[in-house]
């Protein structure tokens, strides 16, 4: 490896602070969590990941040139992210009176959907294209880079944010088996349907 310990300590605390920074992915998490318990979320969790792993590879291997061959593309991409939570949050917000188990928004998609969510929320997440294609390369001299220190960088890029995604969502269950009633119900799926939306709305006026 030509990077040092240090450096990747350094990434490491650095993805946390990204972590820790409320932003689509914290609210899509939050919302589905929230809606469907833990089992909903963390398929979501899983699609992070794949953005989690595509960013900074993108950033090692050329990011300028790609962004500007396929700025459009990465432009559609945003824009089905919106389309994706603002849908689902309406969705929700319709059968805010349903028992969860009963609402076939949530689990006729079953993982897949929550797998699409967590790929569109990091896709579009303008909050972590700007730390992966603009921060990185501050961190490590990438004209350097071998193969094994993309596989820490890129497991370092996964494995923070992925235990952090779990822990909030577990965290979220247990708060979540406290509301029980009717009308709780209610005012849960109400804030869930609100807070997809806002993701949409966050990601198409960023």
């Amino acid at each position: 490896m030509t990077i040092g310990l240090g450096d990747l300590a350094l990434y490491a605390g650095a993805l946390l602070v990204l972590f820790l920074t409320p932003g689509p992915v914290w609210v899509a998490l939050i919302a589905r969590s929230m809606s469907g318990g833990f089992q909903a979320a963390w398929p979501l969790a899983l699609g992070v990941v794949v953005g989690d792993a595509v960013w900074p590879l993108l950033a090692i291997y050329g990011l300028s040139w790609i962004t500007a061959q396929y700025a459009g593309f990465l432009e559609v991409l945003q824009w089905v992210a919106v389309v994706v939570f603002v849908a689902m949050g309406v969705g929700l917000i319709r059968h805010a009176g349903h028992d969860i188990a009963s609402n076939s928004s949530l689990t006729r998609p079953g993982m897949f959907a929550g797998f699409l969510a967590g790929l569109a929320a990091i896709l579009g997440n303008p909050k972590a294209i700007l730390f992966y294609l603009g921060v990185l390369p501050g961190f490590f001299d990438l004209s350097r880079v071998t193969p094994l220190d993309v596989g820490a960088i890129v497991a370092a890029s996964i494995l923070i944010p992925l235990f952090g995604n779990l822990l909030l969502a577990a965290s979220i269950e247990r708060a979540r088996r406290l509301l029980s009633s009717a009308q709780a119900l209610r005012r849960l799926n109400i804030t869930a349907g609100v807070l997809l939306i806002a993701v949409g709305a966050v990601i198409a006026i960023s």
